[in-house]
């Protein structure tokens, strides 16, 4: 790694440890800006929506980083650390069953009312119809990078973590 690069990722943990939450949340806004402008030049937009990548990243940061900061540490508490086999397959589980049909739902609402402006009518049928299939999809993935998260990440790395993967979903 570059000494640049190394720095870098030094001054990240000191503002990772100094200011967790709002660090989690700028990061989470970053790489979902990063992950939207990535998707609409491969679905071949020749001008980037600014609009649109502007809102995905307002997503990001205020809430997908905040919700995943408290989130993760509410699991530490009810869990308190423990990291066995059987411990991360509960938090799994928990998440899968509460937080992941929570996210599904909320991002499909804040898609269509903030991001496309469609009116509320229109965003409801849709989530009627389309949610049960995101949220059976999300159950194909979403377990996986749960329990590496739960297993082999820091709690101060969960939120990055689970950001960074989301972003390349």
């Amino acid at each position: 790694m570059s000494d640049m690069a190394k720095d870098a990722w030094r001054k990240y943990l000191i503002q990772l440890q100094a200011h967790p939450l709002r660090t989690k949340a700028i990061t989470a806004g970053v790489l979902a800006g990063c992950s939207d402008a990535i998707a609409q030049k491969i679905s071949g937009i020749k001008k980037l929506q600014l609009r649109r990548l502007l809102l995905i990243m307002l997503y990001g940061f205020a809430y997908g980083g905040p919700f995943g900061h408290f989130l993760h540490k509410l699991m530490d508490i009810i869990f308190k650390g423990k990291k066995d086999k059987t411990t991360v397959a509960k938090k799994v589980l928990l998440e899968q069953l509460t937080s992941s049909p929570w996210n599904n739902m909320f991002f499909m609402m804040y898609y269509g009312l903030v991001v496309e402006g469609r009116p509320w009518g229109l965003v409801k049928s849709k989530v009627r119809k389309d949610y049960p299939t995101v949220q059976l999809t999300a159950w194909k993935f979403w377990p996986i990078v749960g329990w590496i998260n739960y297993q082999y990440m820091p709690l101060q790395f969960r939120v990055v973590f689970h950001s960074f993967v989301a972003s390349c979903w």
